[in-house]
């Protein structure tokens, strides 16, 4: 089996692509290339004087880099957007797609500790040049960072009982695996609804490992700097979180707060989105367990 293979099927693939209207000899960047099926959708449709730049921060993404002479894959954190496109020479671009979140090959890699079926060290780091990893957030971090963790990222109830069982626990013995973990907050894990609060619970330490949010802010800000006027954006999102940021940023062009009006009384804004929320089809998601949470959004700067 082929690395390209392990990272499964595109989520929303025509769909996404579909929504940067591409034109032949545009420029266009994929910031989270992962297995590379958008950029392959994104390459078919550009013509030989159209360039394709790609963002991945995972070392093993490398190996599905494509051989074409309209693709430079850029091995970092798309929060460096900007910077490395200004570094190839490109200070503005025709469109950009994001899939948000981790993508099916992280996830079937137990070492790397985002899946809650394997027993694995605590890591869960995107980029392995990453200092902060789940060791460190579930062993260094104090009872007010562990509850904000688990509040702001894992939206659950019971984040102070989690934080204090946690630091009660390693304050006998250090938690260094998954499974350490799930033996420590054991009584929080009804068997009726194990796996949803696990799921919420491996979220939360994940985003903070990551700075998922931080990450997701800035990319949407600098998205709005180098795009051409009627440049199109289109994300796709996993859990509400991701879309609430996207979502308000597409309408608005902020994250909190309300635009400024003109001299009229018009809101000032951005962007026009474009047409509605998208959703896999029941087909989609049947091939590919990954779509079932994905929402695709889909914006053109005005």
């Amino acid at each position: 089996m082929t690395m390209t293979m392990e990272y499964h099927n595109p989520v929303l693939l025509q769909e996404s692509v579909d929504g940067l209207d591409i034109k032949p000899n545009g420029v266009y960047v994929d910031v989270t290339f992962g297995g590379g099926g958008h950029s392959k959708e994104i390459l078919r449709r550009l013509g030989p004087e159209g360039k394709l730049f790609a963002f991945d921060q995972d070392e093993d993404a490398l190996a599905n880099a494509l051989a074409d002479e309209r693709f430079v894959l850029i091995n970092e954190n798309f929060r460096h957007l900007k910077r490395f496109l200004r570094f190839n020479g490109i200070k503005s671009v025709d469109g950009i797609l994001g899939d948000l979140g981790v993508s099916s090959h992280q996830f079937d890699v137990p070492e790397r500790g985002f899946s809650t079926r394997f027993d694995a060290e605590l890591d869960m780091r995107m980029s392995q040049k990453n200092n902060l990893n789940a060791y460190k957030v579930v062993n260094e971090y104090d009872d007010e960072n562990l509850r904000r963790v688990f509040l702001d990222y894992g939206e659950l109830k019971s984040a102070p009982a989690l934080a204090r069982t946690i630091i009660a626990s390693r304050e006998l013995c250090p938690i260094k695996t998954t499974d350490e973990l799930k033996e420590v907050l054991a009584k929080y894990l009804p068997e009726k609804v194990r796996n949803k609060i696990l799921a919420q619970i491996y979220q939360a330490i994940r985003i903070e490992v990551n700075q998922e949010m931080d990450v997701l802010k800035e990319f949407l800000e600098q998205s709005l700097e180098i795009l051409n006027p009627e440049g199109r954006l289109s994300v796709i999102s996993y859990h509400s979180l991701e879309d609430r940021l996207v979502k308000r940023f597409m309408k608005n062009g902020l994250f909190e707060g309300e635009p400024e009006r003109d001299f009229f009384g018009n809101f000032s804004v951005p962007f026009k989105t474009i047409g509605k929320l998208i959703i896999p089809s029941p087909e989609e998601i049947k091939t590919n367990n990954r779509a079932r949470s994905a929402k695709l959004r889909i914006a053109k700067k005005i």
